[in-house]
């Protein structure tokens, strides 16, 4: 049973649910959007037809920083008297067009539960595809290099790291075209083009062109890691969301890891090109079904569609939708451009963390450029059964994610119940985990190095991946209590930098093990991996004081 869809909705409903569509909360949501009342004034004259410009420049002088110091605060008008919740309008208001009531069965939270549910499961099996197409091929990147002639160790690396270069950029479009038009329709065109990439990658006749359509399929295979969050959010009632939302995430979490294993058998019977082949086909197949069985989720297109029927039909040009901001193309491109950017580069918490999460997902990568490499080298595997070489990092990946969903609602649950929560508490996780990743770097390297028993580096790899759950999902749900009403544009800073990192260092790990062999190499990442250690502590400790002192402004 959904819930009344007239209930005033809180603040901090606005801002979670904003966080799980993965934009800032000033953007509408089904449930309307907190906005500043600079904002509030520039909407309302953009509606009146006047020039939008001339009052844009209010929109960025909020304090980005603060706004999480107190969990209290989320729910709070008196601690946030700039802000307005947008969208709600007045019941009464005959020109304000919204839901015909509490069972509206164009409202998405009233589909039916095979509806709903199947359009869950769709989403999240293209979500598994696009993570597990960026590292499928890795055990045949030596047969890619034979094929193109090519002994250039850097583009070795790059062949595979450059498809999460994609995932850096694609998205910073795909997220406020969705706001623009829907997700539906991103979905359709993203899957398609992502579908040709494949298919042109698969019979591409050279290194260049295979490197730039590896590119481009990062780029498009990114949207449903954007929109899949969101539709989620447009189906699923808060009491459920949390079950759908842990669906979804195992494909950015496993993906990458269970691809190359997939690719490892399949590659040794079809040969590379083959593996893009099959994701091409199951691509294919995904698409077919989501235009069959998908609908249009995002309530704001839903509405301003209704809004254009009416308008039509009565003759009525006043009308309006209820969750209508009146945001120009301009602004939504402002908000997914330049905030990540000032975020990044202007707030100390933002750079910090997503600098510690930007390195150790980089090991990730570095991993999954040399396995084939090193296990070939050192152990004598051929043929699929180097794919294998991936299964440990798989399972500490699952087991840290589940560590950490329980541990993390213990822990926030407790500090809720005392009423002393602080974004911090989030960080105590993280401190576990940044123990894990160098020690799972010292005994993989030197199991490998020492050519031990091959599942003792296997178990290595096992405790990084441990570690980089422990790491990597923690500071993302800092950043959203951090951030709150921005928490969308936090985690884009996050992404980019982290994205960037992954498709850049790992260049320079074949030359660095040739220089100072598995061990030793392995051992300066465990080292640089130890240096970061003292971040989340140094958070926990003077974290809230940092965001009391904050003069990050947008």
């Amino acid at each position: 049973m959904a819930e009344p869809l007239y209930r005033l909705p809180s603040r901090s409903e606005i801002i979670s649910l904003a966080a799980d569509e993965g934009h800032d909360a000033d953007i509408p949501t089904n449930q309307g959007s907190i906005l500043p009342t600079t904002l509030r004034s520039h909407s309302q004259s953009h509606n009146h037809g006047h020039d939008p410009t001339k009052h844009s420049t209010g929109i960025f002088d909020k304090d980005i920083e603060k706004g999480g110091t107190r969990p209290e605060s989320l729910s709070s008008q008196e601690d946030n008297e700039d802000v307005h919740v947008e969208g709600r309008g007045e019941e009464n208001d005959a020109n304000v067009v919204w839901w015909d009531g509490p069972d509206d069965p164009e409202n998405p939270l009233n589909w039916g539960y095979k509806k709903k549910w199947g359009t869950v499961i769709l989403v999240a099996a293209i979500t598994f595809l696009t993570p597990l197409a960026s590292s499928s091929f890795a055990p045949g990147v030596p047969k890619v290099m034979e094929t193109f002639h090519s002994q250039d160790d850097m583009l070795e690396g790059f062949m595979l790291s450059v498809y999460v270069l994609g995932f850096a950029f694609g998205p910073l479009l795909i997220a406020p075209l969705s706001e623009m038009f829907g997700r539906l329709w991103l979905y359709h065109a993203c899957n398609l083009l992502f579908i040709v990439c494949t298919i042109v990658a698969a019979v591409s006749s050279s290194m260049g062109m295979f490197i730039a359509f590896r590119f481009l399929m990062g780029c498009f295979g990114g949207a449903p890691l954007v929109l899949g969050g969101g539709t989620i959010a447009d189906l699923i009632s808060r009491e459920q969301r949390g079950t759908a939302m842990v669906v979804w995430m195992m494909g950015p979490t496993m993906g990458p890891c269970v691809g190359p294993i997939i690719g490892g058998f399949l590659i040794a019977a079809k040969g590379w090109r083959w593996n893009f082949w099959l994701i091409a086909i199951l691509g294919g197949a995904f698409m077919l079904m989501s235009m069959v069985l998908m609908r249009e989720t995002y309530a704001p297109v839903i509405l301003a569609r209704k809004t254009q029927r009416l308008r039509k039909s009565t003759g009525n040009s006043k009308l309006v939708s209820k969750l209508d901001s009146g945001l120009s193309p301009r602004d939504l491109f402002l908000f997914s451009i330049v905030r990540p950017a000032k975020m990044l580069t202007q707030s100390t918490i933002c750079f910090a963390i997503s600098f510690y999460v930007a390195v150790t997902y980089s090991y990730l990568y570095i991993l999954f450029t040399t396995f084939t490499a090193v296990f070939t080298g050192q152990y004598g595997w051929h043929g699929g059964i180097v794919g294998l070489s991936f299964l440990g990092i798989g399972v500490g990946c699952l087991i840290g994610q589940l560590v950490f969903t329980h541990f993390s609602n213990v822990t926030v649950a407790k500090h809720l119940a005392r009423g002393d929560f602080r974004p911090e508490h989030r960080l105590y996780m993280m401190t576990i985990g940044g123990f894990f990743l160098p020690v799972g770097l010292f005994w993989y390297g030197w199991g490998v190095q020492t050519q031990v028993h091959y599942m003792v580096p296997i178990v290595g790899t096992g405790v990084m991946g441990f570690g980089l759950m422990m790491t990597f999902m923690p500071a993302n749900t800092y950043l959203v209590d951090v951030f709150t009403v921005h928490a969308a544009s936090a985690m884009a800073a996050a992404t980019v930098l982290r994205s960037l990192c992954a498709a850049f260092i790992p260049l320079s790990s074949q030359k660095m093990y040739a220089a100072m062999g598995y061990g030793w190499g392995n051992s300066m990442l465990g080292f640089v991996a130890i240096f970061l250690i003292p971040i989340p502590f140094l958070f926990i400790k003077y974290g809230e004081g940092i965001r009391a002192r904050s003069t990050v402004k947008l």
